[in-house]
């Protein structure tokens, strides 16, 4: 198990920022935005799309003949990889949770179990 500093949110919250990255400050994980929120090993960082965004994603795609589900996929991967790539450059360890791919942020110079 990991231990990370209790600043670390305010840390990577304050390095989204600066990067111009507006951060959604809410309890709930549904409301659309990116958000940062301290968890046991680190710091999760999510994004979820506005319902206006996947329905205009969706038509875009469903006009062109590409699958109108995958529509926040694409726009997910461009999120999490310019997070991810900013934080990485900062010296923080990133660590991609399958599944749904949200972004653990562990503390700078912090090792996983394989590193």
């Amino acid at each position: 198990m990991l231990w990370s500093p209790p600043d670390l949110v305010e840390e990577v919250c304050h390095a989204l920022e600066q990067a111009g990255f507006p951060l959604v400050h809410t309890t709930d994980d549904c409301s659309p935005g990116l958000r940062a929120k301290e968890v046991e090993a680190g710091v999760m960082v999510s994004w979820n799309a506005s319902d206006g965004f996947a329905a205009l994603a969706g038509e875009q795609r469903a006009d062109s003949g590409r699958d109108k589900n995958a529509s926040g996929d694409s726009m997910r991967t461009i999120v999490h990889a310019a997070v991810s790539g900013l934080l990485l450059q900062l010296g923080y360890t990133i660590v991609e949770r399958p599944g749904d791919g949200e972004l653990l942020v562990l503390s700078r110079g912090a090792r996983t179990k394989d590193g």
